[in-house]
């Protein structure tokens, strides 16, 4: 089987990226599945490394397209004097963090590697002219995204959760919560189940905005005027969506359970659930994209920075997912490239013969 390059993004510099990257591939059998380029500084790995007292090593090379199978490769992307503040907000790490997410973008983008992991960034100090942005998402979707629309898609072993608003402030989310904006998102996501996951008919629950669902209006009218509608639209046109659940009682009865993916309405609806359940294992996936970009579901972590006690778990998972979606996704497009020539019976005759199409109708 192919062993993928899968780009690694450094993240900021002063939060765990490094420790949860080089704990990850200290482990040899993982360069079995694929081969691993980041982008980032040799001088702030080797900082790193000391730092948690590792032993993993990196070979410096000029590009993916030089990366070395079996062996961990860095893509130098930061000046020389990369200053490391453990901990620490700094102006310095964002734009180092960057830095790193522009090449790895360009290198995707020349074909050099076949999906993006990203180490978690601050978006305080990333965000600038550059990067005016919320988060990786709407970057991607901005330079990788080919005028499609990215959805983001928290998961972990046991849970599905998409969001139809992401990084928006709570007072703005209501306003956002149309029946267009709704489908959009329910699409993406049945079609990112079916090629990304290889689930043939999804099943998917949307859950309401107000508490009770609205409780016939009483609380709120979204459900009754914007979700319901858009949930009866998709449905006639085949898409297996349910709901609107009430969010309490639909994870506190674990019904997900139930269902191939869950649409929640907003970030923390869906995402505080998904945390509860499984608060290490957690991964984000851009769906909707050309490229395959997974990040680890937690933060930059700063309060562990430097320590050694970060868990590399949910890293290596979004290594995982990246690599299983990828080879998804080449798998479904090998299928439908050639399909079935259809069959017909000829009845010109009494022989009633049984034969192919004419491949070039």
């Amino acid at each position: 089987m192919e062993r993928l390059k899968i780009g690694i993004t450094q993240g900021d510099v002063n939060g765990v990226g490094y420790e949860v990257i080089l704990k990850t591939f200290a482990d040899a059998e993982m360069m079995e599945l694929c081969t691993p380029v980041i982008y980032g500084s040799p001088k702030v790995a080797a900082y790193h490394r000391k730092a948690i007292d590792s032993q993993t090593n990196f070979t410096i090379v000029d590009s993916a397209a030089d990366a070395q199978p079996d062996r961990l490769n860095l893509v130098n992307c930061n000046a020389d004097e990369v200053k490391v503040e453990l901990g620490t907000e700094s102006a310095e790490g964002g734009l180092a963090a960057y830095q790193a997410l522009e090449r790895a973008v360009d290198e995707y983008k020349k074909g050099l590697v076949d999906a993006i992991v990203t180490a978690p960034i601050c978006k305080n100090t990333i965000h600038s002219d550059k990067f005016p942005f919320p988060g990786h998402t709407e970057y991607f979707e901005h330079e990788l995204g080919e005028g499609r629309k990215a959805l983001m898609i928290l998961m972990n072993e046991s849970l599905r959760v998409a969001l139809v608003t992401v990084h928006e402030p709570i007072s703005k989310v209501a306003s956002l919560i149309t029946t267009e904006n709704i489908k959009e998102k329910i699409t993406i996501l049945n079609d990112s189940l079916k090629n990304d996951f290889g689930i043939e008919i999804p099943r998917i629950a949307v859950l309401a905005l107000n508490p009770h669902a609205g409780d016939g209006g009483l609380l709120g009218r979204e459900e009754q005027e914007q979700i319901i509608p858009a949930i009866k639209e998709m449905s006639a046109e085949g898409v297996k969506c349910f709901g609107p659940f009430p969010a309490d009682g639909f994870f506190g009865s674990a019904d997900y359970k139930k269902f191939d993916a869950v649409l929640a309405m907003y970030h923390d609806q869906g995402i505080i659930p998904l945390k509860t359940v499984d608060m290490e294992g957690g991964v984000n996936f851009t769906a909707g994209l050309p490229v395959v970009r997974t990040s680890p579901g937690h933060g930059t972590a700063f309060d562990l920075a430097g320590k050694g006690v970060a868990s590399e778990h949910p890293f290596r998972q979004a290594v995982y997912a990246a690599i299983d979606i990828v080879r998804s996704r080449r798998n479904e497009e090998l299928i439908h490239r050639n399909p079935l020539r259809k069959l017909y019976y000829d009845r010109r005759d009494d022989s009633d013969k049984l034969k192919l199409d004419n491949p070039e109708d």
